[in-house]
């Protein structure tokens, strides 16, 4: 890549107003914005920056993370249709927010359905209700704005919503002093709201940069440059121009790419080598050109993609900045997936989660005002067939109108470790195991994980730390750890699998977590027979496998062997290689582990 000069960067203060300026003008272009920030003074100002800077009366909702699908998108109103004797509807968040913003605060609590509600509204700019008797299509060309309040790294804003937000901000570390000297004209944003339409549209220059700096920095989405060059037109019509600059495509960049970067873009050497002179027959045999030897090269100006590319890595925040440098960038969280404590579906307990048809039987929850709302269309029709009957009822409801309450309760999950203790390096396996369990039971009451570690030495297997919450009772069971010794792996594996099915049959859901070289040389009765060993480990494995135990086979031998490979086949586990164990790297595997295996979709009971 080219060295050039850039545009100066803005401080973080300045990005962050002019994020809002642009969303001001046009909320419904750019899709919404994501604001990494807890409650307090410094989101607030900049939320009243953008109150300040929107058209003048656009509606301002704000919808709750556990939000239901009645007042989201709308339903039945059912006083109104009772009494009217036709269906009237009750309009939801979305629909009464058309033409200004919906905020959402405590984002990254959002369920998987109502993100996909509100991207579809994204996406349409339309609001389709189909439900109860009704088939609305109501206009919602509204943006949001979602305060991802997460405190993990696996507490983040829905994907679904982040591809189709323009602006992504943190406004972490900020202090409230840097914004006042900085305000959002109002009387700007509304000439700019009027002029947006009259923008010309990109051009192919344009266009160009924005998707190779987009491929440069590892940004595979296709959405993204179509956010950018819709920030680039917004951009024009602010600085009151009729046609986007490169200024303007650069600010867009900045904006929209820079926060998504995946990867640093490659650069080029500085020094290229010169091309070879074309042959000249008709040049003097003398050499008797010196007058060009003079002549300076001339220097061609840097084109519009080196001058995004070094805006962009200007701007790319200082954290991102150092994980893209150290290639520890990569795929941003996608929020919620992690099912550690996830949520499973009740019929009878937990926290609500909307309604559901179905049959009457013993020990449901009748969702009243649903079922009312179910039958209210038809009680026209229904008049007429009890007349007919010469029955008369006030509301007339059938069995094909109820509606049951549904619940949610937190699903447990228990983390089996199962270590080996044998060898040399035993100590060194066991400490850093037992690091891995202190840093996950210290997130053990968020997620509703229980962390259990099983070490196999010498002539069996044992159970250092039956499953537990209470990082206390592990730090007082794990004080002193064993080691040195055979290898009896298959004794190990079967103690993990008692323990797995052990907490499988509390309604828990097991994860055994393997760390050996998978070089077993004790048999089940206590021989030294490397051969028959690993026949039992290999028999071992089969049986957890044949047990639908989801399992994980960390790899600890310096250099990787077959043996591990066929130990991690049989047992159906993931194969991770982890030469240098540390327990930072042990817990990644396990939260990445658990990402993987307990993402199944829950079905409503």
């Amino acid at each position: 890549m080219t060295q050039c000069d850039a545009p100066p960067p803005l401080s973080r203060w300045e990005t962050a107003l002019m994020a809002a300026r642009l969303f001001a003008i046009d909320p419904a272009g750019l899709g919404g914005v994501s604001v990494i920030a807890g409650p307090g003074p410094v989101r607030d100002l900049w939320l009243e920056r953008l109150r300040g800077a929107l058209a003048s009366g656009a509606p301002v909702r704000r919808v709750p993370a556990h939000i239901e699908d009645d007042r989201l998108i709308g339903a039945v109103d059912l006083t109104a249709t009772l009494a009217s004797g036709r269906v009237v509807l009750q309009m939801g968040i979305l629909g009464e927010a058309d033409g200004g913003i919906v905020l959402i605060p405590m984002a990254e609590r959002l369920s998987a359905g109502v993100a996909a509600r509100i991207a579809a509204v994204l996406d349409r700019r339309e609001l389709v209700v189909e439900r109860e008797g009704l088939a609305r299509r109501i206009p919602a060309r509204i943006g949001v704005v979602a305060f991802d309040e997460g405190v993990s790294p696996e507490e983040r804003l829905a994907v679904s919503l982040r591809e189709r937000f323009a602006f992504h901000l943190d406004l972490r570390d900020l202090s409230a002093r840097g914004l006042a000297n900085l305000a959002i004209d109002p009387s700007e944003t509304a000439a700019a709201r009027l002029a947006l339409a009259s923008v010309e549209g990109p051009s192919a220059d344009v266009v160009e940069a924005l998707v190779a700096t987009a491929a440069a920095f590892g940004i595979n989405s296709v959405v993204a440059p179509l956010l950018a060059l819709r920030a680039a037109r917004v951009a024009a019509a602010l600085a009151g121009r009729r046609a986007i600059t490169e200024e303007d495509a650069v600010l867009a960049a900045r904006l929209v790419l820079a926060p998504r970067s995946q990867m640093m873009p490659d650069e080029a050497p500085d020094e290229t080598e010169p091309p070879a002179p074309p042959d000249d027959p008709g040049a003097d045999e003398d050499g008797d050109d010196d007058d060009d030897d003079d002549t300076e090269p001339a220097t061609e100006p840097p084109n519009l993609e080196d001058i995004m590319l070094a805006a962009v890595q200007a701007a790319v925040p200082d954290d991102l900045l150092a994980k893209l440098k150290t290639g520890a960038g990569g795929p941003q969280p996608t929020g919620r997936n992690s099912r550690l404590g996830a949520a499973k579906s009740s019929a009878l307990r937990g926290r609500p989660t909307g309604v559901r048809m179905g049959a009457l039987r013993p020990g449901s929850r009748l969702a009243l005002v649903a079922t009312l709302r179910a039958a209210a269309p038809w009680q026209a029709v229904r008049r007429n067939d009890q007349v007919a009957r010469t029955v008369s009822r006030p509301i007339e409801v059938r069995r094909e109108d109820f509606r049951f309450k549904r619940f949610a309760q937190r699903r447990e999950s228990t983390m089996v470790f199962c270590v080996d203790a044998s060898g040399s390096t035993a100590f060194h396996r066991l400490a850093e195991s037992k690091g891995a369990v202190e840093m996950l039971l210290a997130e053990a009451y968020v997620n509703r994980t229980f962390v259990s570690l099983v070490a196999f030495r010498g002539h069996g297997a044992e159970l250092l730390l039956p499953p537990t919450r209470s990082l206390t009772r592990a730090k007082a069971l794990l004080a002193n750890l064993p080691g040195g010794g055979g290898t009896p792996l298959a004794a190990g594996v079967d103690c993990a699998v008692l323990v797995a099915l052990a907490e499988r049959s509390k309604s828990r859901e097991p994860l055994v977590i393997l760390l050996t070289d998978g070089r077993a040389n004790i048999t089940a009765d206590g021989q030294a027979a490397r051969g028959r060993a690993m026949e039992e480990a290999l028999d071992s494995s089969r049986r957890l496998a044949a047990q639908r135990i989801a399992a994980v086979f960390i790899d600890t031998s310096a250099r990787p062997r077959a043996e591990g490979s066929d130990l991690a086949a049989a047992m159906n586990a993931r194969y991770v290689a982890l030469p240098y164990v540390e327990a930072s790297a042990v817990c990644d595997v396990a939260r990445g582990a658990a990402s993987e295996f307990f993402t199944e979709p829950l079905r409503p009971r």
